[in-house]
């Protein structure tokens, strides 16, 4: 008896059921993919992640073993809902109101559902052309999860021609977006009675200067005129930002250690290599003063993301694609960071489109309207048309 062949919607409505929060494991929806492709007669493959062993990618591939295919890549984790208020349970699809609510449903488990979808009815279908198909994990904390799967997926599949990543985009052709890099930062003080502060080095204070040294390069950036490909970007420039600081032990003892995080978004035409070279200095610099003070304190900077940026290619075959099916035209780019350039950066020609408003994402009540989602239904079976022709 052959396998049941689900609809876009009933597996959406499986994958929202799997609680991928990014913190905890993405196996069980994995397995499940695996063994959906596996009884319909296709081949998944499984990367487990060495360091996460809960953690896990898959690729497959239908169609000719031959080059020039279409890659649909989405990532399955998804960020958490601890203190959110939802109308209904987040890892139940319900529709509402010409709304499919759920977490994930726009970000981004409705294109996987679509993705899947199209890979097992190319499967039955007279492919003339392959479709390849790339699920990876941790995008949601610094798309460190593609990489490795890139890699990896580049010794067993042919190499295909375009990749799709499907980040809701309301199936927009988006060509471009900025590159990211952050960087895990401790600072470690000196601690003394306050009333001594001169003798001691408060590792907050201390801190606070790296934080006004991103200050002044946030100015200073957005002071300077913009080049015509960063002015395309909202905003046109680069940016420097610290979103949580933990430290100290109580308030008359200077701080012994403080730690934050310095994120970087980065426009095309300047690299995350540069900003983490001048953040370096910075720090040095102020090392330096803090150990003329307590040779015993220091500044510890480790990198815990790169995102590299998506560059506009038009002439290139993903961003041609997706224009011809979609007939959108128009320019979009976006600040944030997503695997696409991470792709490209391994010499795919790649673009973003995908269902559902970006708006949505990450919210209370997410959701993908009915009618967007059903246009993804579309897209796919204007793709599957176009591979087989």
């Amino acid at each position: 008896m052959a396998a049941e062949r689900l609809t876009p919607l009933e597996i959406m409505t499986r994958l929202v059921s799997f609680p991928t929060v990014s913190r905890d494991t993405n196996l069980p929806l994995i397995e499940w993919v695996a063994d959906y492709l596996t009884g319909h007669g296709i081949t998944p493959h499984i990367w487990i992640d060495p360091d996460q062993p809960e953690k896990a990618g898959l690729y497959a591939h239908v169609g000719p073993e031959i080059e020039g295919g279409v890659l649909l890549s989405g990532h399955t984790d998804v960020v958490p809902v601890d203190g959110q208020d939802w109308t209904s349970d987040p890892f139940v699809v319900e529709e509402r109101d010409g709304r499919y609510y759920g977490r994930g449903c726009a970000d981004m488990k409705g294109f996987d559902a679509l993705a899947l979808w199209a890979l097992v009815e190319g499967h039955y279908g007279a492919l003339s052309r392959p479709l390849q198909l790339a699920y990876t994990f941790d995008e949601e904390i610094g798309c460190t999860g593609a990489p490795p799967l890139i890699v990896e997926m580049q010794k067993h599949l042919p190499r295909a021609e375009s990749v799709i990543v499907g980040e809701p985009s309301m199936l927009r052709a988006v060509t471009g977006h900025k590159g990211g890099t952050g960087f895990a930062t401790r600072v470690i003080g000196h601690e003394v009675h306050s009333s001594l502060m001169h003798q001691g080095v408060s590792a907050i204070m201390e801190g606070a200067r790296l934080i006004e040294w991103a200050n002044r390069r946030n100015a200073d950036n957005r002071a300077k005129p913009p080049t015509e490909l960063a002015a395309m970007f909202t905003p046109p420039w680069t940016t420097c930002h610290v979103g949580m600081i933990s430290g100290g032990t109580a308030h008359n003892i200077t701080a012994g250690e403080c730690r934050f995080w310095m994120d970087f978004r980065v426009v095309p035409g300047e690299t995350p290599a540069q900003w983490e070279a001048a953040y370096r200095a910075e720090a040095d610099r102020v090392q330096a003063e803090m150990q003329a003070v307590a040779p015993d304190t220091r500044i510890e900077v480790e990198p815990v993301f790169r995102v590299p940026g998506l560059v506009p290619e038009p002439d290139g075959a993903a961003e041609s694609l997706v224009r011809s099916l979609t007939g959108d035209n128009g320019t979009h780019v976006v600040s944030y960071g997503t695997e696409a350039g991470q792709y490209q950066e391994a010499g795919y020609s790649a673009v973003i489109c995908g269902p559902g408003d970006i708006a949505q994402a990450h919210q209370a009540d997410e959701f993908i309207t009915v009618a967007q989602f059903e246009a993804g239904h579309q897209l796919m079976r204007d793709l599957l048309a176009r591979l087989a022709a």
